[in-house]
């Protein structure tokens, strides 16, 4: 019986009673009631804050979107290359939007000083591995802004010379008068000393002539002019100068300086020299008499 007693008490201890139910209840009802305030309160303190950053986000979208259209404006107006203007285009949007978002961030009172440090980080990581790159990058970013040359020009740059086909962002493509194709990076290109031998569409050649003291130099110049003349690759302007040299040793030097479009530069010289040949033989004009000295050597 004792034993039936005390199982019995054990049994009771386990049974919640209807109080002790009682106060569970209101004691989670009391809890519930605390998140519910305290979310109710959050909601409430952060609604302001997160109006005004949605507010400020769809203002700064559109703010971008115009700079960015007026920025492409400007870059078509100076005859930027497309893909330059389509690559700053992007460059300028996606910085734009990198800020608005860290400005927004911190509106909503998120820690953004870890932010800007991971993305510092990042920036100097990536900028120490791609140095060369981005080099040749920055060079041809400003080949193709301020344009020292542009495609199909004659440039003389890095110890080569030749026609530029292909201005790309890291490197500029030459091809030479023998048809090599020459790879120049754009950062040493950019930084080093550039030629650009048709940039003003002209060229000036020099022919060096040598002919007889006893000659009448007025015929010669006008058996050169009409030479000139007849040679539909020189240019009337600028116009041809014929200059006389020294004379030494019986000898008259003339030196002749016509222009004519860089394409033909190559061959032109030695047509010249080919077509004065023909032309002196054939006025007569004497070539200068190279003298020697014999010295006798008395034994």
């Amino acid at each position: 019986m004792l034993h039936f007693l005390e199982a019995s008490d054990e049994i009771n201890k386990l049974i919640p009673t209807v109080e002790g139910v009682k106060e569970k209840i209101v004691e989670d009802h009391h809890k519930i009631q605390g998140y519910f305030d305290s979310f109710v309160s959050a909601v409430i303190s952060y609604t302001p804050k997160v109006i005004s950053a949605i507010v400020v986000l769809l203002i700064g979208l559109w703010i971008i979107s115009r700079l960015a259209k007026i920025a492409e404006k400007a870059m078509t107006k100076r005859q930027l290359e497309v893909s330059l203007r389509t690559f700053l285009k992007s460059l300028l949007s996606i910085g734009l939007k990198i800020i608005l978002i860290v400005t927004v961030a911190g509106m909503l009172g998120i820690g953004t000083a870890s932010f800007v440090t991971i993305l510092g980080a990042a920036g100097l990581a990536v900028g120490l591995a791609l140095q060369g790159s981005l080099s040749n990058f920055a060079g041809g970013v400003l080949i193709l802004i301020f344009k020292p040359f542009k495609v199909n020009d004659l440039i003389e740059a890095g110890g080569q010379t030749g026609e530029v086909k292909e201005i790309q962002i890291f490197n500029t493509i030459l091809l030479t008068a023998d048809h090599k194709t020459v790879i120049l990076p754009n950062g040493p290109l950019s930084n080093g000393t550039i030629v650009n031998i048709s940039r003003f569409g002209s060229l000036r050649l020099e022919i060096n002539l040598a002919v007889s003291s006893d000659n009448n130099l007025e015929t010669v110049k006008n058996v050169i002019n009409e030479v000139l003349k007849q040679n539909e690759k020189i240019l009337n302007t600028p116009e041809a100068w014929i200059f006389i040299g020294k004379i030494t040793d019986g000898a008259v030097n003339i030196t002749v300086r016509p222009y004519c479009h860089p394409a033909d530069s190559a061959f032109l010289t030695s047509e010249l020299y080919d077509d004065l040949k023909t032309a002196f033989d054939k006025n007569k004009i004497k070539a200068p008499i190279q003298q020697r000295l014999i010295h006798n050597v008395v034994n």
